[in-house]
């Protein structure tokens, strides 16, 4: 006796050893010996053998119709077997019961399972859903398939035109077109942006990584709303001073101003004075609301996307030849450069003149310096800035953070938006620590430290800079900030791109007028405007990396270089001649710091923004390693090199030197 039975959802045949009533000792054609319960079975058979059974029947079910099967059931319940009865007309044998029953298990739109051989055809109305769904589905697979082949053959599909950048920054994987996707990325082996890129999705790499910018952090655009210009009070008080910025040609953010007047018989008193945006428009207001928004400027090669929109710039910049409203720190300084006292002031400003970088620094530099200056516009107000930055940079302990690094200027030749592939890029180099650079980054400084401290002893809630034990982070408490030498460090001179700035210059206007502070103690505005400012901060910091590294892959593509000299860092981190940032070479040997090795460009993707090295030979020379080098530079006195030109300015402009070298700022290697 043989019967067929259920297992684990299966139907399986066997041969009865032992029939208890209960149960059955049952072999399979394997010779595996089992023990089933008697409610299991669903058919005893004497023939054919139960190794053939269920292949003869998958043959003979393959030929019946469910629909017709549909249509002879009755409406009631009933067991397949004596469906299989009044199906072909006569007792079934077993093979025909079987067949049946393989029918009604593999149609579960027109039959509904009611228990092991039991079933119930499906009333009408469901039926008809069904059948509509399956088709439905059918279609889709259809279609899935179509669009995959499409794509790996380098088609884009009409499915896929409006929808690229969901299905590249935010794919929704119950799409169909998103499952298309994912198939042919399977098949091919490729990227999703490979393959987009290759079907003409976008025209470019450069496109696709500003677009996938653009789609994070700005979906609705970069446009600004239309919103009034403010303009700051008429009854400011003017500044008895001539006050002049230090910045590159065609910067329009010009933050800040500085100005000397001497003290017969004391010293001088040193004017820093910072643009004052704080004074046009406060907390909760429609321009608020974009800088609270927006956070930072955005820098990167060839382009930036401001905090304010160019109509606010160009009313609180200070540029030359106007009074400017501005927020000033005023220093009394004796002639051995000590800080006899300091007063901040809310009021109007002249600015004489911005000087620019390329104009003066060939006349004001370590040699010029060292041999005499010549005379030039300003020149004795830029050496007793230099005399007292130097006492400044004395007095910390700590050396400016900008010697040894160098600046990387992107200037991109050609139309950037519509033709970036058409586009040529110059990369140049410039080393910081200038005598310029100093005089700016010790200035400010004495700024954002006597600006922090002043906040901090009125109890006035701020958002300082803070490092202890080597990490740098954003914190309303005045703690000290290590790298700098300084007790407390409140971002303040750069409220034209940076929140922070802008939240701690109200702060500072109400310190100055005696009015009540915008922020109030453990303010949660504040809490959260520090919290998504750091978060900001570092997805533009990233962005902005990310497109120097697709620049300088097309440099090196660009001007056919295919190896590069370079200086080990530590370990397998080298830093790459005439590029920005470090860069890992997994192939370098164990060499020393300072060791001087010869690259080759081993690897690059302009999607994926790979760019590998390998190890050609090891030079005698060696180079001097910097601590920096080892550890990182701190970057916050970087950062504030306002004359700095910038690597990820629009061409010929500088931008904020805070944002210059993301990758090292903070002491992040």
């Amino acid at each position: 006796m043989f019967i067929l039975f259920e297992e684990d959802g299966a139907f399986k045949a066997g041969s009865v050893l032992a029939d208890n009533d209960a149960t059955l000792q049952v072999e399979s054609a394997s010779g595996k010996r089992s023990k089933i319960k008697a409610a299991n079975v669903l058919l005893r058979f004497k023939e054919p053998s139960p190794t053939a059974l269920l292949g003869l029947a998958e043959s003979e079910a393959a030929g019946i119709d469910p629909e017709f099967l549909w249509e002879c059931a009755g409406e009631g319940e009933f067991a397949f077997a004596e469906f299989a009865q009044d199906y072909v007309g006569h007792a079934p044998g077993a093979v025909e019961a079987t067949a049946v029953l393989l029918a009604l298990q593999a149609a579960p739109i027109y039959f509904h399972r009611k228990g092991r051989g039991r079933f119930r055809k499906a009333p009408p109305d469901i039926l008809k859903a069904a059948l509509a769904g399956a088709e439905k589905k059918r279609l889709q697979a259809e279609a899935i398939e179509r669009m995959a082949g499409e794509i790996a053959a380098g088609t884009l599909p009409d499915e896929f035109r409006n929808q690229v950048d969901a299905l590249l920054f935010k794919p929704d994987r119950n799409r169909p077109e998103v499952k298309a996707l994912e198939a042919a990325m399977e098949r091919s082996g490729k990227s999703a942006q490979a393959l987009l890129f290759a079907a003409g999705a976008f025209r470019s790499a450069y496109e696709l990584h500003y677009k996938r910018f653009l789609f994070d952090q700005f979906p609705q655009g970069t446009g600004f709303p239309e919103i009034e210009i403010p303009h700051a009070p008429d009854d400011l008080p003017r500044a008895e001073v001539q006050a002049f910025s230090i910045d590159d040609a065609a910067t329009t953010e010009i933050d800040d101003a500085l100005s000397v007047t001497p003290l017969p018989g004391i010293g001088w008193r040193i004017g820093i004075h910072i643009a004052a945006p704080g004074l046009g428009f406060g907390l909760g207001s429609p321009l608020d609301g974009v800088a609270r928004k927006r956070l930072s400027t955005v820098y990167m090669p060839g382009n930036k996307i401001t905090m304010l929109p160019s109509e606010v710039v160009d009313r609180f910049t200070l540029y030359g030849g106007r009074d400017c409203p501005a927020l000033s720190l005023y220093l009394t300084v004796s002639d051995t450069w000590e800080i006899l006292s300091h007063e901040s002031r809310c009021e109007v400003v002249p600015i004489a003149t911005n000087l620019r970088h390329q104009d003066v620094e060939p006349l004001f530099n370590a040699e010029t310096l060292a041999g005499g200056l010549a005379e030039f516009p300003f020149r004795d107000e830029l050496l007793t800035l230099y005399h007292f930055a130097c006492a400044c940079e004395g007095r910390r302990g700590k050396p400016s953070a900008t010697q040894g690094v160098n600046d990387y200027n992107f200037d991109i030749e050609g139309d950037l938006e519509n033709d970036p592939d058409g586009c040529r890029v110059h990369i140049s180099e410039r080393p910081r620590g200038s005598p310029l650079d100093k005089l700016v980054a010790e200035l400010m400084i004495v700024a954002n430290s006597t600006w922090g401290r002043l906040l901090a002893d009125q109890k006035i809630p701020a958002l300082y800079r803070a490092q202890v034990g080597g990490k740098v982070r954003m914190t309303t408490s005045p703690l000290p900030h290590e790298g700098l030498g300084v007790d407390c460090y409140a971002w303040s001179t750069s409220p034209l791109r940076r929140y922070v700035d802008l939240v701690n210059q109200w702060q500072l206007m109400a310190a100055v007028s005696g009015k009540p502070p915008t922020f109030s103690g453990k303010s949660d505005v504040l809490f959260a405007a520090m919290r998504d400012f750091e978060l900001t901060y570092a997805a533009y910091a990233d962005f902005q990396r990310g497109m120097e590294r697709y620049w300088v892959i097309r440099w090196l593509a660009q001007e056919g270089i295919a190896q590069l000299d370079a200086t080990v860092r530590k370990e397998n981190l080298v830093k790459v001649d005439r590029l920005p940032g470090l860069h890992r070479v997994p192939s370098l040997p164990e060499l020393a710091p300072g060791s001087r090795v010869t690259l080759a460009v081993d690897k690059t993707d302009l999607l994926d923004l790979t760019l590998d090295f390998r190890f050609v030979a090891a030079l005698g020379a060696t180079a001097e390693v910097l601590p920096a080098d080892l550890d990182g530079d701190d970057g916050d006195a970087g950062e504030e090199v306002e004359a700095a030109p910038a690597a990820t300015a629009a061409p010929g402009e500088a931008a904020a030197p805070d944002a210059l070298q993301p990758a090292q700022a903070d002491g992040a290697a």
